[in-house]
């Protein structure tokens, strides 16, 4: 009860704060693997926070380091600190056997990006392939074990640079070349991933709105991953 209480809990966090992942993850059929998938999220929401909930770089990089000793703790198999999103990533942690090295990267490349106010193209790209890139392949991991994960990193790439250029660390001019390139290369990669592992890079599909200067609505976003899903194809 206390596992189906805590996944209802970052379940809502998700649908809330980020409505385009939560979205996406509704096509994993599996309840279990879906509610994993959204510790993992919230995992990535509460690293996103640290640079808007602190008032300097250095307090939100004490925010980060709290979180790499939540992962000395989840990984070193003692108590886990008493955090919604900790305590879920560690039950996710020891029942999907993930590795530690993607979730320290993703600590790593937020803390690199901290005093940024708009990231050049080489410092986008590196923090997507840090940070959303590595949150891809842990999904597709989680979804499927026996799947390429590797093939996930291209589509978390896109839909990071995406992100930037939402959040206006990085203008259309300077990112969208590489959001292009990016897609092209996620829209190839995920033929590689087999059909449970899919709705890992699906969100990808709605970076193409972002590429093209538009927001549309909710029923339009949905409408996109409906046919995403459908052909497998991004």
């Amino acid at each position: 009860m206390a596992r189906s209480g805590g996944g209802d809990e970052l379940d809502r966090l998700i649908r809330r704060v980020d409505p385009d992942r939560w979205l996406a993850s509704r096509f994993i059929g599996d309840r279990a693997a879906r509610a994993d998938v959204v510790a993992l999220y919230a995992y990535d929401h509460e690293l996103g926070r640290a640079r808007h909930a602190a008032s300097t770089a250095l307090m939100a990089e004490i925010r980060l380091v709290w979180w790499r000793e939540a992962l000395d703790e989840i990984f070193a198999g003692r108590p886990v600190r008493r955090h919604p999103a900790a305590q879920a990533l560690a039950q996710v942690v020891t029942r999907r056997a993930l590795p530690r090295a993607p979730l320290e990267s993703m600590i790593e490349g937020s803390i690199a990006a901290l005093e940024a106010t708009s990231l050049p193209v080489d410092r986008a790209l590196a923090w997507a392939d840090a940070v959303e890139g590595p949150a891809a392949r842990l999904a597709a991991m989680i979804l499927d074990p026996a799947a390429e994960a590797s093939a996930a990193q291209s589509a978390g790439r896109a839909w990071g640079l995406a992100l930037l250029r939402r959040g206006g660390l990085a203008t259309p001019e300077t990112v969208d070349p590489a959001l292009r390139d990016a897609l092209a290369a996620a829209r190839i990669d995920a033929a590689r991933l087999g059909v449970a592992a899919f709705p890992a890079v699906l969100v990808a599909a709605l970076a193409r709105f972002d590429l093209a200067g538009r927001a549309p609505g909710p029923l339009r976003r949905r409408l996109r991953l409906v046919a995403a899903s459908a052909t497998g194809r991004l």
